[in-house]
C-alpha cells in the first residue's frame, strides 16, 4: 500500500484525510495524523465531537466516506491482532450469562482460533491478566454481579489478555470508583513500558497532563495534536471547546472548592 508524503510506514496508526459520515452528516472531518509509538494517547473534546467515531473508523467498525488507516503501514484487516479493544462500559450487554474469566479468556480467541478448545495456557494467560486488575477473586462470578467498576476492569483484563501491541480503549475511566482508576492507571503504564501504544478516549481535562504523554484535540476536525506539554494549552482548549470550556473550568473550580 502507498504511503503519502508525511506519513510514516513504521506509524502504529497512520490516519490519511479521514471523514466518517452519519446519514449524510459529516461526524469526522479530514483528519490526517501519526499515532506516536510507545506512547499514552489522550484523544479529548467535547460530546459529538467523533472521539468514539475516531478509534472505531480506525478498526473498521464504522464506514468511512473517505480517507483511509494503516497500522503500521498496512491496513487494519491484514493487522488487526496487533490490536486490541476496550469499549465503553454502556456498550456491553452485562446480562449476557458469562463470568469474569470467561470474559477474559475471549480475549485470546485470535490465538486459540474459532470453534477451537481453550488451552490450559490460555486460561492461565486470562487469569494472569484478571490479577493485573485486580479481580482474580472474581473470576468466576457472573458479569451482571460485578459493579460497574469491577466491569471495567473485567473488559481491561480481556484487552490484556490478546497481549496486542496497540490498544484503543474508549472513555475507560468513564464513572468507575477511585480504586478502579487507580488500578487502570496502572495497567496504561505498565503497558507503555513495555512498549505498547495505548489509545484512550478521555474526558477529563483535569488528569491529562497526569495521565498521558501526547493529545490529539478533536472537534470534528483535529485541532491540535502532540506532546502534552506542547499542545495541551488554554489557547488550543479554546479552539476545542469554544464557550463550553468557560463552563468546564468554572464546574472543576466549584468541585476544588468543595
Amino acid at each position: 500500500m502507498k504511503i503519502e508524503a508525511g506519513h510514516s510506514p513504521t506509524s502504529p496508526v497512520s490516519i490519511h484525510d479521514l471523514t466518517v459520515a452519519y446519514h449524510r452528516k459529516p461526524v469526522l472531518w479530514d483528519v490526517d495524523l501519526d499515532i506516536p509509538e510507545g506512547k499514552l494517547i489522550a484523544i479529548v473534546g467535547p460530546n459529538g465531537a467523533g472521539k468514539s467515531t475516531l478509534i472505531k473508523a480506525v478498526m473498521d467498525l464504522v464506514p468511512k466516506a473517505s480517507g483511509k488507516v494503516m497500522i503500521y503501514g498496512k491496513s487494519f484487516k491484514k493487522q488487526r491482532k496487533l490490536v486490541a479493544y476496550v469499549p465503553q462500559r454502556e456498550s456491553v450487554d452485562w446480562d449476557f450469562p458469562i463470568d469474569a474469566l470467561g470474559v477474559v479468556v475471549m480475549g485470546r480467541y485470535n490465538k486459540i482460533g474459532w470453534c477451537k478448545s481453550v488451552r490450559k495456557r490460555d486460561t492461565q494467560a486470562a487469569m494472569e491478566a484478571l490479577d493485573r486488575v485486580g479481580m482474580t477473586d472474581y473470576a468466576h462470578r457472573q458479569i451482571s454481579q460485578l459493579s460497574g467498576g469491577q466491569q471495567q476492569r473485567v473488559f481491561l483484563a480481556r484487552a490484556l489478555a490478546q497481549d496486542s501491541t496497540i490498544y484503543f480503549m474508549d472513555e475507560p475511566f468513564a464513572s468507575v470508583d477511585a480504586a478502579t482508576e487507580k488500578a487502570i492507571v496502572k495497567v496504561l503504564r505498565d503497558l507503555r513500558s513495555s512498549g505498547k501504544t495505548v489509545v484512550v478516549v478521555h474526558h477529563d481535562l483535569q488528569t491529562v497532563r497526569e495521565y498521558f504523554d501526547h493529545v490529539i484535540l478533536l472537534n470534528m476536525r483535529v485541532v491540535a495534536h502532540g506532546p502534552v506539554d506542547e499542545v495541551f494549552t488554554d489557547a488550543n482548549l479554546k479552539k476545542t471547546y469554544g464557550g463550553r470550556l468557560t463552563l468546564l473550568s468554572e464546574a472543576a473550580d466549584r468541585l476544588a472548592r468543595h
